[in-house]
């Protein structure tokens, strides 16, 4: 059974349901693509030139957009190829690999956020200390520890996924090697494994997102306490703009990863994917860098620097 599985080859089956959608599947994947990269590539360029935007929550933003950009290169490439191949066959050792990158950066993007809205509270809730409290050491001691426990974790998914015996079907009913589609192939999946998987992705997800609103309870409780109501408008306009990112991604990834799966489930699962693996990336540096007033002129400064 075990030489069986290490020699064991998938079959990436998702776009062949909808054999008359591959072309425009492929422009509408490659222009969202091209503007992810053009888009997260501008602001991390923004913000490392500028100066000015040399600050935690511009730190933070540049590692997010860096995670996100990642997180796409290891998914979209892949996809694009099997939209115009005949076969979209994946050994298990790249399997593996795929997974563990992408679940590593979307963990990594989850803690992330969590360490963004932290930020936003001690800025709001102690200016003066500020940029004490938010060092650059701080700063990066979070970031890496987002990276470093998305990894762990993420690493935990997989073995437990790929150390079960695949002896039956090879067909992944999905555009991309995610958890549910394998583990559902594995002819010795049980329930211990189904919640050993579970638990580690409501540690992520959950467990993020709880740091995310007890953050923004304690940025409520300052925010409603000014007496000006400019400084509440400024304050809640500063976060309004990480909230909507908050809500699209919470919301996809936990639609996807935290309810029942079953087989009938896997054409709706995969249209989630694609917005979480290719929509939201678009959105975030829109919705959350690019309105932002400070990265708008940098990058126009920026512009207009390269003209001459």
């Amino acid at each position: 059974m075990r030489n069986q599985t290490a020699g064991t080859t998938f079959l990436l089956w998702g776009f062949s349901s909808f054999p008359d959608l591959k072309g425009l599947l492929f422009v509408v994947v490659f222009f969202s693509h091209v503007t992810i990269l053009v888009a997260n590539g501008s602001i991390m360029v923004a913000i490392t030139l500028s100066r000015n935007l040399h600050t935690p929550m511009y730190f933070f933003l540049c590692g997010l957009s860096l995670s996100e950009t990642c997180a796409t290169v290891v998914i979209i490439p892949r996809m694009l190829v099997d939209l115009v191949s005949e076969s979209s066959i994946i050994s298990l050792p790249e399997c593996a690999t795929q997974m563990l990158c992408f679940l590593c950066l979307a963990a990594n993007n989850c803690f992330i956020m969590a360490a963004m809205s932290y930020d936003r509270y001690t800025a709001i809730h102690n200016p003066l200390n500020y940029h004490m409290l938010m060092t650059g050491k701080i700063c990066c001691q979070l970031m890496t520890a987002s990276l470093v426990t998305g990894f762990l974790i993420s690493l935990g998914i997989v073995l437990t996924a790929f150390n079960l015996p695949f002896c039956g079907s090879k067909i992944i009913h999905h555009f991309f090697c995610d958890i549910s589609p394998v583990v559902l192939l594995a002819c010795g999946y049980t329930f211990f494994h189904e919640m050993v998987i579970f638990v580690l992705s409501a540690l992520v997800l959950v467990g993020s997102f709880i740091l995310i609103m007890v953050s923004y309870v304690f940025i409520v409780s300052v925010v409603v306490k000014m007496p000006s109501a400019k400084g509440r408008y400024k304050a809640f306009s500063t976060c309004s703009s990480h909230l909507t990112v908050v809500c699209i991604h919470y919301g996809f990834a936990c639609s996807v990863y935290l309810k029942p799966k079953n087989s009938a489930s896997f054409h709706e699962d995969m249209l989630m994917a694609v917005t979480y693996t290719v929509l939201t990336p678009l959105l975030n540096p829109i919705v959350y860098s690019l309105r932002n007033r400070e990265m708008q002129t940098s990058l126009w400064k920026l512009i207009n620097r390269a003209n001459k």
